[in-house]
């Protein structure tokens, strides 16, 4: 098996939005960092992935089976924005919930896991702060033999450091090549520092699906005048956007524009400079 996840053709309609013919794959051993707009699909696609919403064509392959029976949703980790589990509990409590939940749950990982977060045993969850909460809900997500992560903006809103300390977590886990991960987030810069393969949605498709290294290393975005911009070649232009004093102008191999164009200013590109000029420029002729 080398993917953890094939999305081919997923498509669900609703009455003001669509998910449109999406299609992209987790490789195993990969991070595959899912991006785009409020609205744009995300977390319907992940809602398709683990069953909660039915869908009405394309194929979804979860751990080399089409069908999540439950030994393969033993082995999918969830973590959601927010707290997941009764704020009455303690982690004493969920770990004997989970002990009945899960056939796999391995509780010596768990309670580990809950030393190495400095989560306390006895404390209400209701008296956690966010990021206690998300680290919780990580560390239930790998105790239960989980092969494959999906993350739904589970890092906004957590401090710099509880997300740096999260992000070191997840590519602990993807180490192992039997493990994958995917993860939603508004947060560039967070999947810059850990994807391997980022995803872009847009009003329901996928514009990309891309090696980060690639975007990170090749892609350029051209800073110009009205006369530089008339003059550039147009198949060079994946998408570019007028602003007040200038135009700017995506290209997908900045070494090679540099060479074509001297004159030009030329500056690498972050992946929320890529999505924002998709988003909110013109696609090129």
């Amino acid at each position: 098996m080398n993917d953890a996840l094939i999305i081919s053709g997923l498509t669900k309609t609703y009455k003001d939005f669509m998910l449109n013919g999406v299609s992209f794959s987790v490789p195993c051993g990969s991070i595959v960092g899912l991006i785009g707009e409020n609205g744009a699909g995300k977390s319907t696609t992940i809602n398709a992935v683990l069953g909660l919403i039915q869908k009405e064509a394309g194929s979804i392959c979860v751990l080399g089976k089409e069908q999540l029976d439950n030994e393969i949703k033993e082995q999918i980790g969830v973590v959601f924005d927010g707290n997941n589990y009764p704020e009455i509990f303690s982690t004493r409590k969920l770990n004997r919930v989970m002990k009945d939940i899960y056939h796999s749950w391995e509780e010596h990982t768990f309670l580990n896991l809950l030393k190495k977060f400095s989560l306390p045993a006895d404390k209400p969850m209701k008296q956690f702060s966010k990021g206690m909460k998300m680290k919780l809900a990580i560390a239930v997500a790998l105790s239960h033999n989980s092969k494959l992560l999906i993350l739904d903006e589970a890092t906004s809103g957590l401090d710099p450091v509880i997300r740096d300390d999260i992000l070191d977590i997840l590519l602990d886990f993807a180490q192992d090549e039997t493990h994958s991960i995917l993860i939603s987030s508004h947060i560039t810069t967070d999947l810059e520092k850990i994807a391997d393969y980022i995803v872009f949605i847009h009003e329901g498709q996928v514009v990309f699906s891309k090696p980060k290294d690639e975007l990170i290393e090749q892609y350029g975005i051209i800073k110009c005048g009205a006369a530089q911009f008339e003059a550039l070649d147009k198949s060079d232009i994946i998408v570019y956007r007028k602003m007040d004093y200038e135009w700017q102008v995506l290209a997908a191999d900045r070494a090679a524009m540099k060479k074509k164009y001297p004159k030009a200013l030329i500056d690498s590109a972050s992946i929320d400079e890529i999505m924002l000029l998709y988003i909110k420029g013109e696609r090129g002729k």
